[in-house]
């Protein structure tokens, strides 16, 4: 029989290219909210450093009910949203065999954004923010001085979160007293750049849009104020001073309705498939304030994340929020509700 001889450097070649292979196939897949894709994708590309690249993090944000979608039938390993998991969205899991474990991660103060060439709007009710975004002023609510007289008389250009993101169902449920009850008659995409471009582009804009993103664009954007004096299912309240977005705002509970937690979802599957998936968690959860400043966002705190980890190091599934897009929650509710 022939013995076939192959030069060393070819060899060596096939060895590294099968060590390449077999090192890609170490991979985490996220996907979901856009709100929450800049903290992800901070924490992976920084993962991928400390390790070398021996593990591929894809972070991806189809939209946080879109990304539901692929992470109740297996097709995910995390979910980022920018709401809590619904009932619906829990029956499928459980269908599929996905059991999940829930990590408040941050929070976020959604913003009112306008063009800075805007010089009559300073704050803005959530009264008159409903009248502005329900079904109901679709095609009837299109002028600025149909929300007040003294403002012009031109045409408001809308701009929001598409009907597959979070954003879209959380601003919904706390602006207008339901999910899937905005108007339709506005430029909608899950890709919050896409928003910054067309309110950036236009005097007459004002569009809802994660912090981060306003955050990042500086002298593009100005923000608007928030005056709470109903809450979403019409009771009326006492009106509150305007309040801006801000860290701030956020921690001592005066930026309301508007903000909002955002949250991790992990596969247990995953976590039992992939154990260098707890690693990745482990590595995210003890630099999250880290990652979350970076992004503009609002940390929760050092003990939070500490009971993250030693979650997903019991497996302890379910969530805190029994299947409602629940508005309003604190900071402090966090650490008192626990999971079901």
């Amino acid at each position: 029989m022939k013995t076939l001889r192959f030069p060393l450097a070819f060899v060596t070649a096939v060895c590294a290219l099968s060590a390449t292979s077999q090192a890609l196939e170490e991979t985490i897949n996220i996907d979901g909210s856009s709100t929450v894709y800049p903290i992800t994708k901070l924490a992976g590309e920084a993962f991928q450093e400390k390790t070398k690249s021996a593990v591929r993090v894809n972070v991806s944000f189809a939209g946080t009910t879109a990304g539901f979608r692929k992470f109740v039938k297996g097709e995910t390993d995390i979910q980022n949203a920018s709401r809590p998991i619904l009932k619906q969205e829990i029956a499928e899991a459980k269908a599929n065999g996905v059991d999940f474990i829930e990590i408040p991660l941050a929070f976020d103060a959604l913003t009112i954004a306008i063009n800075p060439a805007n010089t009559w709007l300073r704050d803005i009710k959530t009264s008159e923010l409903k009248k502005l975004w329900e079904a109901a002023s679709e095609g009837k609510v299109t002028k600025w001085n149909q929300i007040r007289p003294e403002w012009p008389d031109a045409e408001i250009k809308l701009f929001g979160a598409g009907i597959d993101s979070g954003t879209y169902d959380y601003f919904s449920e706390v602006i207008t007293g339901s999910l899937k009850n905005l108007r339709k008659d506005y430029a909608a995409s899950e890709d919050d750049n896409d928003l910054v471009k067309g309110i950036a582009a236009d005097p007459y804009a004002l569009g809802f849009i994660p912090f981060s993103y306003f955050a990042h664009e500086g002298d593009k954007l100005k923000a608007v104020a928030i005056v709470r004096d109903y809450d979403a299912i019409g009771n009326q309240k006492l009106a509150s001073v305007p309040v801006l977005p801000s860290h701030k705002g956020v921690l001592n509970g005066q930026y309301t309705p508007l903000a909002r937690p955002l949250f991790l979802y992990v596969s247990v599957r995953s976590l039992d498939q992939k154990p260098y998936l707890t690693d990745f968690l482990t590595f995210f959860l003890m630099n999250a304030g880290r990652f979350i400043y970076e992004a503009n966002y609002l940390p929760i705190s050092g003990v939070a994340y500490s009971k993250a980890i030693k979650d997903v190091q019991a497996r302890d599934t379910g969530t805190r929020f029994g299947g409602e897009a629940v508005p309003s929650v604190s900071i402090y509710d966090i650490f008192v509700l626990p999971t079901n």
